[in-house]
């Protein structure tokens, strides 16, 4: 169904509530509002109505069986979609919210079963973009959001982003620049003890554990035969986050990375194919007959993090046929990055010894 879309831009530092107050009111009638978060743009509706929930699986073109987040305004608003929550949770809610860390509990029995994908666990999380929080707290509900693309395609960090994939499918967006961190969030399941992250993003292992002590990763991210899973977190079973272009990873120590991407920016351009090289700074000039953009500054991954899926979509406008990228080191934030990357190459890895 064709729907006229209304875009309202919106500044963060100065939120016009006229506007917050209008989206607002589409979601409480069910309608699906397009939103910025610090992590990417998300795709929302009222999480206790099962028809606007529906809508957002159609709108984005959403397997049925990958579960929703749901995002609140108050941690408070936490005990009426959770239940048997543990006291390290309560704990975790108090450092990192609000922010990029998503959490799965038991559900209670207000969540329907399209939000969790028949599951009785759901993913809940408090954003800490203001407009976020403005539109749910005004919304007076929580609110089912995921990233605000179609189905398999990169994230959007750009309002442009999410008109080139939702425009006439969703009753508003909210346009409000560029989100800061630039993959989703982490997602952890407290129904276990250590807790298991089955997302990696914008909180580290690394910070979980100084918190923690313990955290465990769920065994699929290291796999790649995800057909039989029947995933607890958004991210888990499918292919996401890809271009048109196919996408190959290259991993190794550096310079063999370079010289291998080079080789094969050669052996690709015989085949009459356009290549592109997704690289670093230290690394973008190393590269020749090649569209090359740079994600940022390997010393600093939260610039890559926050690159990666705008260089993704920028490669797709013009229209390169392989994208070689190189990998990165996966501690920290990068650990999100690589799983973004693998994923979106469908596990295309080259791995330089």
């Amino acid at each position: 169904m064709q729907l006229k879309t209304k875009i309202l831009k919106l500044d963060e530092n100065n939120i016009d509530a006229e506007k917050i107050k209008y989206a607002a009111s589409i979601l409480r009638k069910g309608g699906l509002v397009v939103f910025p978060t610090e992590t990417v743009y998300g795709l929302g509706a009222d999480a206790l109505n099962q028809n606007a929930v529906l809508n957002i699986f159609e709108a984005k073109g959403r397997p049925s069986d990958n579960p929703l987040i749901v995002h609140i305004a108050d941690k408070d608003e936490v005990y009426k979609l959770m239940m048997d929550i543990p006291d390290d949770a309560i704990k975790l809610m108090d450092k990192f919210w609000p922010g990029p860390l998503t959490l799965v509990g038991k559900k209670t029995s207000s969540v329907p079963h399209s939000v969790t994908a028949g599951l009785d666990t759901v993913a809940v999380r408090m954003p800490k973009n203001k407009i976020a929080l403005s539109l749910i707290k005004e919304a007076k509900l929580p609110v089912a959001a995921p990233s605000a693309n179609l189905s398999g395609r990169p994230s959007p960090t750009t309002a442009k982003h999410v008109i080139d994939d939702l425009n006439g499918r969703v009753d508003v967006i909210i346009e409000a620049g560029n989100s800061d961190i630039g993959v989703e969030s982490t997602v952890l399941d407290i129904t276990l003890w250590p807790p298991v992250i089955l997302r990696p993003g914008g909180v580290s292992k690394e910070q979980l554990e100084e918190f923690l002590g313990k955290v465990d990763i769920d065994p699929s991210l290291m796999e790649k035969n995800l057909d039989m899973l029947i995933p607890k977190s958004p991210g888990m079973k499918y292919k996401h986050y890809s271009p048109k272009a196919e996408l190959v990873v290259v991993e190794g120590e550096l310079s063999n990375v370079v010289e291998k991407i080079n080789a094969l920016v050669e052996e690709y351009k015989r085949k009459g194919l356009s290549v592109g090289v997704l690289s670093t700074e230290q690394t973008k000039s190393l590269y020749n007959g090649a569209v090359v953009i740079s994600l940022g500054d390997r010393l600093e991954p939260k610039t890559i993090a926050s690159n990666l899926f705008k260089a993704l979509r920028d490669f797709d406008d013009i229209g390169v046929q392989l994208i070689l990228a190189e990998a990165v080191d996966d501690k920290g934030i990068g650990f999100a990055i690589m799983n973004r990357m693998k994923k979106a190459a469908g596990y295309k890895i080259v791995h330089i010894s």
